[in-house]
């Protein structure tokens, strides 16, 4: 019998710190422990069927995900589809049916289709269109080109060669979700924000004075004094800038 492969284990979570301990990202820690779900965006059996066996949630993403079990006995977690149901059958192939779930190159996906979870390169497994409700529609084919809008509205160019599945990602409710009360944040890992003209002027910037004063800079910085709301953060020559045909 074939052994069934660990998909579902412990890990460490950085908590907005980085490899020596100091915080490089404010207001995450603590929440209540996860495992870690090892979700399958490249390494998919190809022409294999597979059947959903559960539809579970997944702290560390705001999609859920469907455990998948093939023939030959080996499980995998893949993102899973907003009209998803458990015992359905999903296939990845360049022939598959064009339904919801099944995961196709985008050259053999037609134009209109809403397809997710996107590779970025043959090959490097899907990175775009992840979140919950998250979906992008596939416009035009030009020789060994796609052009996808994706959820942000802009129009960026894929290879044709690219992997995608047709569908919407599912929780498409995600966005109307109410925390109801600060402790829910809490188990979350997400921690108190605090502004930073509330602040002594050791902890931040815009702190100190007396009452509430003005910043006294030319724009807002972040605690560590690095221009913030509203600086563009985007490399200003990036390898993909070429791909992309209209900016968000």
């Amino acid at each position: 019998m074939t052994q069934i492969k660990k998909i579902k284990y412990r890990y460490h979570r950085k908590r907005g710190r980085n490899n020596q301990g100091k915080i490089t990202s404010q207001h995450r820690g603590g929440g209540h422990a996860r495992l870690y779900r090892q979700i399958e965006f490249q390494k998919m059996k190809i022409n294999k069927i597979g059947h959903v066996q559960t539809i579970e949630y997944d702290p560390n993403r705001s999609g859920q995900i469907v455990k998948i079990i093939y023939e030959d006995g080996t499980q995998q977690y893949q993102l899973s589809s907003s009209d998803c149901e458990i015992g359905e059958s999903i296939i990845a192939s360049p022939k598959a049916t064009l339904k919801s779930g099944n995961t196709l190159p985008l050259k053999n996906i037609p134009l209109g289709l809403n397809v997710y979870n996107i590779e970025s390169a043959p090959g490097r497994g899907g990175k775009f269109v992840r979140a919950a409700g998250t979906t992008a529609l596939l416009m035009a084919k030009f020789g060994s080109w796609v052009t996808l809008r994706l959820p942000s509205n802009e129009v960026r160019l894929f290879s044709a060669n690219c992997w995608a599945t047709v569908g919407q990602v599912s929780n498409v409710n995600h966005l109307n979700q109410c925390l109801q009360k600060a402790g829910k944040s809490r188990w979350l890992g997400i921690r108190p924000r605090v502004r930073g003209s509330a602040k002594n002027p050791v902890d931040h910037p815009h702190g100190g004075g007396e009452g509430r004063g003005p910043i006294g800079r030319k724009c807002p910085v972040t605690p560590w004094g690095k221009p913030t709301l509203g600086k563009l953060t985007r490399r200003p020559k990036k390898y993909s800038d070429p791909l992309i045909l209209r900016r968000k």
